[in-house]
């Protein structure tokens, strides 16, 4: 795949995971049922990809990670059973009321 391909896939794939997660905004949803519901687009999508698009969102804020009151430490949780949720920015984001060059198509 050619280089400004695959930066066009991953972007397209953070756009997807904020969409997904407007659609249940203000709720959370677990990665594993994050990454079912992206398989219906992208077949081909690993576990270890979104991983890494769910830790670069993240990073900068659109999406939050919500700890439940039942994990007994937190960094212990696999990332298929935490929970996931779209902060305001986000929103925002996924709306298109913002800009962000980095999810830009």
């Amino acid at each position: 795949m050619a280089k400004n391909g695959g930066a066009r896939q991953i972007k397209r794939m953070r756009n997807e995971v904020l969409v997904a997660l407007k659609m249940l905004y203000p709720a959370a949803l677990q990665g594993d049922q994050l990454l079912r519901t992206l398989l219906a687009i992208w077949p081909q999508l690993e576990w270890d990809q979104l991983k890494k698009d769910l830790a670069y969102l993240c990073d900068k804020g659109y999406v939050q990670r919500i700890i439940s009151a039942s994990e007994a430490d937190e960094r212990m949780t696999p990332w298929r059973k935490r929970w996931f949720r779209l902060t305001s920015s986000g929103v925002e984001i996924a709306d298109h009321c913002i800009e962000d060059k980095a999810l830009e198509i």
